[in-house]
């Protein structure tokens, strides 16, 4: 094959792939609250469509934070549900980082 050929098919081949795991991640504004829920509890990480160019990590416990790290309600859009608390996500607490509120 020639080199100018293939190199056209695999970018062609690496548009579909990058094309192909977007489409995979859920979409959490097409969900119900309770199929959002739902599914985090059962694969325990979701990473989910939030916006038309955003996505967030959505966890169900602490095991999949960074040792330093704590669990917060993470709310989302859903089809049913404008604030739904889908799950936790993984932060550093607010205090612990050297920043005092009261100065």
């Amino acid at each position: 094959m020639h080199k100018g050929k293939l190199f056209s098919a695999t970018l062609a081949l690496a548009g579909f792939c990058m094309a192909t795991a977007a489409e995979a991640r859920p979409d959490l504004r097409q969900m119900t609250c309770a199929q959002a829920q739902n599914m985090v509890v059962r694969h325990g990480a979701v990473v989910f469509t939030t916006g038309q160019h955003t996505y967030s990590m959505f966890v169900s416990n602490r095991s999949y934070c960074d040792w330093n790290q704590e669990l917060f309600v993470q709310y989302g859009p859903t089809r049913d549900n404008r604030k739904c608390p889908v799950a936790y996500q993984c932060k550093e607490p607010l205090f612990g980082r050297g920043f005092n509120r009261w100065n």
